[in-house]
């Protein structure tokens, strides 16, 4: 039996960090900065080749943008917890925080419940409900000829 992949939600200020920046330089890049506790501890737990919603936080831009995968899991860098992860692709209908709440198959999703948090789990059920509403993401095998991503 192998493991089960997790899913979870990163959360950037564009103007600190943004889906532009993440997808530029070959999509990889370190996920640092993390100085809240339960934050810190979810990073703790990701796994290689887990999967992250890319979401844009701040007062003009709360949505999902996009998504990346876990590519090195946590490791000290100068006295800082990090994680490694790549850009996989662009929502093909990004998705603000206003729509997110308002879909009845998203109640209890862990963004709306710990709206500060900046690294949050996302279920499996509520992963494949955003992916639905967004309608998937590029390279998610779907349409786009593109690298297939195991969700």
């Amino acid at each position: 039996m192998g493991k089960e992949k997790r899913y979870w939600l990163l959360k950037t200020e564009p103007g600190e960090w943004s889906w532009d920046d993440q997808a530029s330089n070959g999509g990889i890049s370190n996920w640092d900065g993390v100085k809240n506790k339960q934050a810190q501890k979810n990073l703790k737990a990701m796994k290689l080749n887990d999967l992250c919603f890319f979401y844009h936080s701040g007062s003009n831009a709360r949505r999902v943008v996009g998504v990346v995968t876990v590519v090195r899991e946590w490791y000290d860098e100068g006295g800082e917890g990090v994680v490694d992860v790549k850009a996989v692709g662009e929502m093909r209908r990004p998705l603000d925080l206003k729509e997110l709440k308002g879909d009845e198959g998203l109640k209890g999703f862990q963004l709306f419940r710990q709206p500060r948090l900046s690294v949050v789990p996302v279920s499996k059920e509520v992963w494949e409900r955003v992916c639905e509403l967004g309608g998937g993401f590029e390279g998610d095998g779907k349409d786009d000829g593109g690298d297939d991503v195991d969700e």
